[in-house]
Protein backbone atom coordinates (compact mmCIF):
# COMPACT_ATOMS: atom_id res chain seq x y z
CA UNK A 1 0.00 0.00 0.00
CA UNK A 2 1.15 3.53 -0.80
CA UNK A 3 0.11 6.63 1.13
CA UNK A 4 0.72 10.27 0.28
CA UNK A 5 0.68 12.63 3.28
CA UNK A 6 0.56 16.38 2.89
CA UNK A 7 1.74 18.29 5.97
CA UNK A 8 4.00 15.36 6.85
CA UNK A 9 6.38 17.53 8.90
CA UNK A 10 3.72 18.39 11.46
CA UNK A 11 2.74 16.61 14.67
CA UNK A 12 0.07 14.47 12.99
CA UNK A 13 2.32 13.86 10.00
CA UNK A 14 4.91 12.20 12.22
CA UNK A 15 2.47 10.00 14.14
CA UNK A 16 0.56 8.98 11.01
CA UNK A 17 3.78 8.19 9.11
CA UNK A 18 5.06 6.07 11.98
CA UNK A 19 1.73 4.24 12.23
CA UNK A 20 1.55 3.50 8.50
CA UNK A 21 5.20 2.45 8.24
CA UNK A 22 4.59 -0.06 11.03
CA UNK A 23 1.76 -1.42 8.87
CA UNK A 24 4.26 -1.88 6.02
CA UNK A 25 2.99 1.05 3.96
CA UNK A 26 5.19 2.92 1.55
CA UNK A 27 4.89 6.52 2.80
CA UNK A 28 5.36 9.57 0.59
CA UNK A 29 5.15 13.10 1.97
CA UNK A 30 5.11 16.66 0.74
CA UNK A 31 7.16 19.47 2.26
CA UNK A 32 7.26 23.15 1.41
CA UNK A 33 10.36 24.78 0.03
CA UNK A 34 11.88 27.19 2.53
CA UNK A 35 15.24 28.72 3.39
CA UNK A 36 15.58 26.43 6.42
CA UNK A 37 14.93 22.72 6.92
CA UNK A 38 11.63 22.09 8.69
CA UNK A 39 11.79 18.32 9.10
CA UNK A 40 12.79 18.11 12.78
CA UNK A 41 9.73 16.10 13.82
CA UNK A 42 10.33 13.42 11.19
CA UNK A 43 14.15 13.37 11.18
CA UNK A 44 14.15 10.06 13.07
CA UNK A 45 12.01 8.48 10.33
CA UNK A 46 14.22 9.93 7.60
CA UNK A 47 17.28 8.41 9.26
CA UNK A 48 15.61 5.05 9.89
CA UNK A 49 14.44 4.57 6.31
CA UNK A 50 17.34 6.24 4.49
CA UNK A 51 18.32 4.32 1.37
CA UNK A 52 14.97 2.55 1.14
CA UNK A 53 11.83 3.20 -0.88
CA UNK A 54 9.63 3.12 2.24
CA UNK A 55 9.76 6.80 3.18
CA UNK A 56 10.19 9.53 0.57
CA UNK A 57 9.74 13.30 0.62
CA UNK A 58 8.94 15.71 -2.20
CA UNK A 59 8.87 19.48 -2.46
CA UNK A 60 5.33 20.52 -3.32
CA UNK A 61 2.88 23.39 -2.95
CA UNK A 62 -0.82 22.52 -2.74
CA UNK A 63 -1.65 25.81 -4.46
CA UNK A 64 0.26 24.68 -7.57
CA UNK A 65 -2.35 22.38 -9.09
CA UNK A 66 -0.26 21.16 -12.04
CA UNK A 67 2.72 20.04 -9.93
CA UNK A 68 0.32 18.39 -7.50
CA UNK A 69 -1.34 16.44 -10.29
CA UNK A 70 2.07 15.38 -11.62
CA UNK A 71 3.15 14.23 -8.15
CA UNK A 72 0.03 12.11 -7.66
CA UNK A 73 0.55 10.56 -11.11
CA UNK A 74 4.18 9.80 -10.23
CA UNK A 75 3.49 8.20 -6.83
CA UNK A 76 0.13 6.58 -7.68
CA UNK A 77 -0.92 6.39 -4.02
CA UNK A 78 -3.71 4.18 -2.73
CA UNK A 79 -4.52 6.73 -0.02
CA UNK A 80 -4.01 10.48 0.39
CA UNK A 81 -4.07 12.09 3.83
CA UNK A 82 -4.39 15.87 3.58
CA UNK A 83 -2.97 17.25 6.83
CA UNK A 84 -1.42 20.42 5.39
CA UNK A 85 -2.68 23.72 6.82
CA UNK A 86 -1.71 26.82 8.72
CA UNK A 87 -3.15 25.29 11.87
CA UNK A 88 -2.82 27.98 14.54
CA UNK A 89 -6.14 29.72 15.17
CA UNK A 90 -4.67 32.94 16.61
CA UNK A 91 -2.23 33.25 13.70
CA UNK A 92 -5.12 32.93 11.25
CA UNK A 93 -6.45 36.32 12.38
CA UNK A 94 -3.09 37.89 11.50
CA UNK A 95 -2.67 35.99 8.22
CA UNK A 96 -6.20 35.28 6.95
CA UNK A 97 -5.31 35.20 3.25
CA UNK A 98 -2.50 32.69 3.75
CA UNK A 99 -4.71 30.62 6.04
CA UNK A 100 -7.51 30.54 3.45
CA UNK A 101 -5.23 28.65 1.08
CA UNK A 102 -6.06 25.55 3.12
CA UNK A 103 -9.36 25.39 1.27
CA UNK A 104 -7.86 25.94 -2.18
CA UNK A 105 -5.21 23.29 -1.54
CA UNK A 106 -7.94 20.79 -0.66
CA UNK A 107 -9.81 21.61 -3.85
CA UNK A 108 -6.67 21.10 -5.93
CA UNK A 109 -6.11 17.62 -4.46
CA UNK A 110 -9.74 16.64 -5.02
CA UNK A 111 -9.55 17.81 -8.63
CA UNK A 112 -6.32 15.87 -9.15
CA UNK A 113 -7.90 12.69 -7.76
CA UNK A 114 -11.06 13.16 -9.83
CA UNK A 115 -9.10 13.67 -13.04
CA UNK A 116 -6.36 11.07 -12.55
CA UNK A 117 -7.56 8.09 -10.51
CA UNK A 118 -10.95 7.95 -8.85
CA UNK A 119 -9.93 4.83 -6.91
CA UNK A 120 -7.62 6.82 -4.64
CA UNK A 121 -9.01 7.17 -1.12
CA UNK A 122 -8.86 10.69 0.32
CA UNK A 123 -8.77 11.85 3.96
CA UNK A 124 -9.50 15.49 4.84
CA UNK A 125 -8.34 16.84 8.20
CA UNK A 126 -11.35 18.77 9.47
CA UNK A 127 -11.39 20.48 12.86
CA UNK A 128 -13.59 20.93 15.91
CA UNK A 129 -13.00 24.67 15.53
CA UNK A 130 -15.58 24.58 12.74
CA UNK A 131 -18.36 24.31 15.33
CA UNK A 132 -17.64 27.64 16.99
CA UNK A 133 -18.31 26.42 20.54
CA UNK A 134 -21.16 28.81 21.30
CA UNK A 135 -23.18 26.27 23.28
CA UNK A 136 -22.12 23.79 25.95
CA UNK A 137 -23.23 20.65 24.14
CA UNK A 138 -21.72 17.43 22.85
CA UNK A 139 -20.96 17.93 19.20
CA UNK A 140 -21.33 15.18 16.61
CA UNK A 141 -21.35 14.75 12.84
CA UNK A 142 -24.79 16.39 12.53
CA UNK A 143 -24.04 19.47 14.63
CA UNK A 144 -24.13 22.84 12.87
CA UNK A 145 -20.88 24.61 11.95
CA UNK A 146 -20.43 28.21 13.12
CA UNK A 147 -16.79 29.15 12.41
CA UNK A 148 -15.31 31.90 14.59
CA UNK A 149 -11.92 32.36 12.91
CA UNK A 150 -10.33 32.47 9.43
CA UNK A 151 -8.81 29.07 10.24
CA UNK A 152 -12.20 27.56 11.05
CA UNK A 153 -13.80 29.12 7.96
CA UNK A 154 -11.12 27.65 5.70
CA UNK A 155 -11.67 24.24 7.29
CA UNK A 156 -15.44 24.45 6.74
CA UNK A 157 -14.84 25.18 3.04
CA UNK A 158 -12.45 22.22 2.73
CA UNK A 159 -14.85 19.97 4.63
CA UNK A 160 -17.80 20.89 2.43
CA UNK A 161 -15.82 20.50 -0.81
CA UNK A 162 -14.79 17.02 0.33
CA UNK A 163 -18.45 16.09 0.83
CA UNK A 164 -19.41 17.61 -2.52
CA UNK A 165 -16.78 15.61 -4.42
CA UNK A 166 -17.81 12.44 -2.57
CA UNK A 167 -21.47 12.89 -3.42
CA UNK A 168 -21.03 14.32 -6.94
CA UNK A 169 -18.26 12.13 -8.35
CA UNK A 170 -18.43 8.98 -6.23
CA UNK A 171 -14.97 9.49 -4.74
CA UNK A 172 -13.94 7.77 -1.52
CA UNK A 173 -13.51 10.96 0.50
CA UNK A 174 -13.73 11.10 4.28
CA UNK A 175 -13.74 14.01 6.72
CA UNK A 176 -12.13 13.45 10.09
CA UNK A 177 -13.47 16.08 12.50
CA UNK A 178 -10.73 15.81 15.09
CA UNK A 179 -11.03 17.60 18.40
CA UNK A 180 -7.88 18.96 20.03
CA UNK A 181 -5.13 16.37 20.01
CA UNK A 182 -1.78 17.00 21.63
CA UNK A 183 1.60 15.34 22.19
CA UNK A 184 5.21 16.18 23.01
CA UNK A 185 5.50 17.15 19.33
CA UNK A 186 2.79 19.83 19.53
CA UNK A 187 3.93 23.24 18.30
CA UNK A 188 5.27 25.41 21.12
CA UNK A 189 2.80 28.24 20.46
CA UNK A 190 -0.20 25.98 21.21
CA UNK A 191 -1.41 26.47 24.77
CA UNK A 192 -0.83 22.91 26.02
CA UNK A 193 2.76 22.78 24.81
CA UNK A 194 3.40 26.36 25.87
CA UNK A 195 2.40 25.32 29.39
CA UNK A 196 4.52 22.17 29.52
CA UNK A 197 7.57 23.90 28.01
CA UNK A 198 7.31 26.63 30.64
CA UNK A 199 6.94 24.09 33.46
CA UNK A 200 10.17 22.39 32.41
CA UNK A 201 12.03 25.69 32.37
CA UNK A 202 10.48 26.91 35.64
CA UNK A 203 11.43 23.63 37.33
CA UNK A 204 15.08 24.05 36.30
CA UNK A 205 15.24 27.76 37.10
CA UNK A 206 15.28 28.92 33.49
CA UNK A 207 11.97 30.84 33.49
CA UNK A 208 10.10 32.87 36.08
CA UNK A 209 6.60 33.39 34.68
CA UNK A 210 4.19 32.12 32.01
CA UNK A 211 1.77 34.41 30.17
CA UNK A 212 -1.52 32.99 28.90
CA UNK A 213 -4.91 34.22 27.68
CA UNK A 214 -8.33 32.78 28.46
CA UNK A 215 -7.94 30.24 31.27
CA UNK A 216 -11.64 29.31 31.19
CA UNK A 217 -11.58 28.06 27.58
CA UNK A 218 -12.63 24.40 27.65
CA UNK A 219 -11.39 21.77 25.20
CA UNK A 220 -11.75 18.06 24.51
CA UNK A 221 -8.06 17.07 24.56
CA UNK A 222 -6.71 13.72 23.35
CA UNK A 223 -3.40 12.18 22.27
CA UNK A 224 -2.35 12.65 18.64
CA UNK A 225 -0.99 9.10 18.44
CA UNK A 226 -4.47 7.74 19.15
CA UNK A 227 -6.16 10.06 16.67
CA UNK A 228 -4.04 9.11 13.63
CA UNK A 229 -5.19 5.52 14.12
CA UNK A 230 -8.76 6.78 13.74
CA UNK A 231 -7.77 8.48 10.47
CA UNK A 232 -6.57 5.16 9.08
CA UNK A 233 -9.64 3.29 10.34
CA UNK A 234 -11.92 5.72 8.48
CA UNK A 235 -10.09 4.89 5.25
CA UNK A 236 -10.54 1.14 5.76
CA UNK A 237 -14.31 1.39 6.21
CA UNK A 238 -16.46 0.02 3.38
CA UNK A 239 -18.07 3.39 2.67
CA UNK A 240 -16.74 6.97 2.99
CA UNK A 241 -18.30 9.18 5.63
CA UNK A 242 -17.69 12.00 8.12
CA UNK A 243 -16.40 11.11 11.59
CA UNK A 244 -15.99 12.98 14.88
CA UNK A 245 -12.90 11.89 16.83
CA UNK A 246 -12.83 13.01 20.46
CA UNK A 247 -12.54 11.71 24.02
CA UNK A 248 -16.01 12.85 25.11
CA UNK A 249 -14.50 14.78 28.04
CA UNK A 250 -13.67 18.48 28.27
CA UNK A 251 -11.22 20.36 30.49
CA UNK A 252 -10.40 24.05 30.88
CA UNK A 253 -6.96 25.56 30.41
CA UNK A 254 -7.02 26.03 34.19
CA UNK A 255 -7.59 22.28 34.60
CA UNK A 256 -4.59 21.60 32.38
CA UNK A 257 -2.46 24.01 34.42
CA UNK A 258 -3.48 22.36 37.68
CA UNK A 259 -2.69 18.85 36.42
CA UNK A 260 0.60 19.87 34.81
CA UNK A 261 2.05 21.95 37.66
CA UNK A 262 1.02 19.25 40.15
CA UNK A 263 3.51 16.87 38.50
CA UNK A 264 6.40 19.11 39.64
CA UNK A 265 4.77 19.95 42.99
CA UNK A 266 4.21 23.61 42.15
CA UNK A 267 1.15 25.87 42.39
CA UNK A 268 0.36 27.28 38.95
CA UNK A 269 -1.04 30.46 40.52
CA UNK A 270 2.49 31.44 41.60
CA UNK A 271 3.74 31.49 38.02
CA UNK A 272 0.91 32.23 35.57
CA UNK A 273 -0.14 35.70 34.49
CA UNK A 274 -2.84 36.52 31.94
CA UNK A 275 -2.75 39.09 29.16
CA UNK A 276 -5.35 40.42 26.74
CA UNK A 277 -2.70 39.94 24.06
CA UNK A 278 -3.40 36.20 24.08
CA UNK A 279 -7.20 36.43 23.90
CA UNK A 280 -8.65 35.73 20.46
CA UNK A 281 -10.70 38.45 18.71
CA UNK A 282 -13.59 35.97 18.60
CA UNK A 283 -13.17 33.46 21.41
CA UNK A 284 -14.33 29.83 21.24
CA UNK A 285 -15.21 29.06 24.85
CA UNK A 286 -16.31 25.43 24.90
CA UNK A 287 -15.69 22.36 22.74
CA UNK A 288 -16.80 18.82 23.60
CA UNK A 289 -17.03 16.00 21.07
CA UNK A 290 -19.31 12.99 20.87
CA UNK A 291 -17.25 10.05 19.52
CA UNK A 292 -20.16 7.57 19.65
CA UNK A 293 -20.18 6.92 15.90
CA UNK A 294 -16.44 6.30 15.49
CA UNK A 295 -16.43 4.04 18.55
CA UNK A 296 -19.47 1.97 17.58
CA UNK A 297 -18.92 1.69 13.82
CA UNK A 298 -15.11 1.59 13.61
CA UNK A 299 -14.25 0.25 17.06
CA UNK A 300 -11.88 3.13 17.82
CA UNK A 301 -10.98 3.87 21.44
CA UNK A 302 -8.48 6.41 22.84
CA UNK A 303 -5.72 4.73 24.82
CA UNK A 304 -4.24 7.81 26.55
CA UNK A 305 -6.48 9.71 28.99
CA UNK A 306 -6.22 13.39 29.98
CA UNK A 307 -3.87 12.88 32.93
CA UNK A 308 -1.72 10.48 30.94
CA UNK A 309 -1.43 13.03 28.15
CA UNK A 310 -0.44 15.82 30.55
CA UNK A 311 2.14 13.59 32.25
CA UNK A 312 3.63 12.54 28.90
CA UNK A 313 4.05 16.16 27.79
CA UNK A 314 5.44 17.46 31.08
CA UNK A 315 7.99 14.64 31.36
CA UNK A 316 9.17 15.30 27.81
CA UNK A 317 9.64 19.00 28.47
CA UNK A 318 11.40 18.39 31.77
CA UNK A 319 13.96 16.42 29.78
CA UNK A 320 14.17 19.20 27.19
CA UNK A 321 14.63 21.87 29.86
CA UNK A 322 17.42 19.90 31.54
CA UNK A 323 19.30 19.87 28.23
CA UNK A 324 18.68 23.61 27.83
CA UNK A 325 20.06 24.25 31.31
CA UNK A 326 23.34 22.57 30.40
CA UNK A 327 23.59 24.59 27.19
CA UNK A 328 22.80 27.88 28.95
CA UNK A 329 25.37 27.23 31.69
CA UNK A 330 28.02 26.59 29.04
CA UNK A 331 27.06 29.72 27.09
CA UNK A 332 25.92 27.60 24.15
CA UNK A 333 22.31 28.79 24.29
CA UNK A 334 20.86 32.23 24.89
CA UNK A 335 17.33 32.22 26.35
CA UNK A 336 14.75 33.47 23.85
CA UNK A 337 11.66 32.58 25.90
CA UNK A 338 9.64 34.97 28.06
CA UNK A 339 10.74 35.85 31.60
CA UNK A 340 14.15 34.15 31.43
CA UNK A 341 15.53 33.52 34.92
CA UNK A 342 19.21 33.24 33.95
Amino acid sequence: MKALITGITGQDGYYLSKFLLEKDYEVHGTIRRSSTFNTSRIDSLIAEYEGTEKFKLYYSDLIDSSSLTNLISLIQPDEIYNLAAQSHVAVSFKNPVYTSQTGLGTLNILEAVKNSNKNIKYYQASSSEMYGGANEEKLDEESVFDPKSPYAASKVFAHNMTKIYRESYGLFCVNGILFNHESPLRGETFVTRKITKAIGRIHFGLQEKLTLGNLEASRDWGFAGDYVKAMWMMMQNDTPDDWVVATGETYTVKDFLLAAFKIVDLDWKDFVVTSEKYFRPNEVDYLLGNPKKVKEKLGWEPEVDFNGLVKMMVENDLNEAEKELTLVKNNLLKPTWEYPAL
